[in-house]
């Protein structure tokens, strides 16, 4: 997944940010690393979250490389006392924050209701849900002291059409209008919260478990299906709602899907089958 050529504007020039979830799972870009990487090259200071240090330290690496100032905080984004830390590591480091970026998920709780292990539910509304509420918590005083005052949760179609799954779509679901409720909650004073709902996006970990032609069942039933959805998609839609750009956009969940949402079933089987309905 190469780096995209797009020139850099400097954006986020001057701000800082704290991303969740900022190292990816194997080899390559995931939407984290992606994110912080825009970011990084379009000019903000950039705190790296994320449970192993390790993967986070890659993209610390690779933003230092570039030119950028980043810095990595270990930390778990489930537990109230790490997200304190984390936020309070962030402004000891860089003064002040300007946007918080929500984007640590897994899939977990999939199956039938009756067979799914409880512990399964709860730690799939854990990391979430739960994680861009604490973390959201802990920021909110001091994105209001900032410039930026941007809170962009990384969501997913899953939140918006349902897909059989016990705890990963009604946790997203959840958090799409958390989004809408911080929007309301917070806009007097400024603050801007949206949410980027990824659909089928092709990175190194869904790469890793997907067949050949599950992939291209992925890339085919959407209305886009001559084009694969990347990391890079999903950073470049985090970016616009984290700048200037979108400063009069707040509590909007925003597909970065191909389309898929917007697709009606009859053509999407068709895509899918190469059959033709009536209709």
């Amino acid at each position: 997944m190469p780096l995209p050529t797009l020139p850099r504007l400097g954006r986020l020039a001057g701000r800082t940010a704290i991303i969740t979830g900022a190292g990816s799972l194997g080899d390559g870009v995931g939407t984290g690393k992606a994110i912080a990487l825009l970011f990084a090259s379009e000019g903000a200071r950039v705190a790296l979250v994320d449970l192993d240090a390790g993967r986070a330290e890659e993209t610390r690496a690779q933003i230092a490389d570039g030119g950028g100032e980043a810095f990595v905080v270990a930390g778990d984004v489930t537990d109230p006392a790490s997200c304190e830390r984390i936020v309070a590591e962030a402004l000891t480091r860089f003064g002040s924050l300007d946007a918080l970026i929500n984007n640590v998920g897994l899939g977990a709780g999939a199956g039938r209701l009756e067979e799914m292990e409880w512990a399964a539910w709860t730690r799939g509304v854990a990391l979430n849900l739960d994680s861009a509420v604490l973390m959201t918590r802990a920021a909110i005083p001091h994105l209001l002291a900032g410039a930026g005052k941007a809170v962009v949760n990384i969501a997913s179609v899953a939140g918006i059409r349902a897909h059989g799954s016990g705890s990963y779509g009604p946790a997203k679901a959840a958090l799409i209008h958390f989004t809408r409720e911080l929007a309301v909650m917070y806009g007097a004073e400024g603050l801007r919260a949206n949410v980027v709902a990824p659909g089928h996006i092709m990175t190194p970990l869904v790469e890793k478990f997907s067949a050949p032609a599950a992939r291209e069942h992925r890339r085919r039933i959407a209305a886009l299906s001559a084009v694969e959805g990347d990391a890079w998609d999903v950073a470049y839609a985090t970016l616009f709602l984290a700048s200037a750009e979108a400063r009069f956009v707040s509590g909007v969940c925003l597909p970065v899907d191909g389309g898929v949402t917007a697709i009606g079933p009859l053509a999407a089987f068709e895509r899918v089958t190469g059959e033709t309905m009536t209709r």
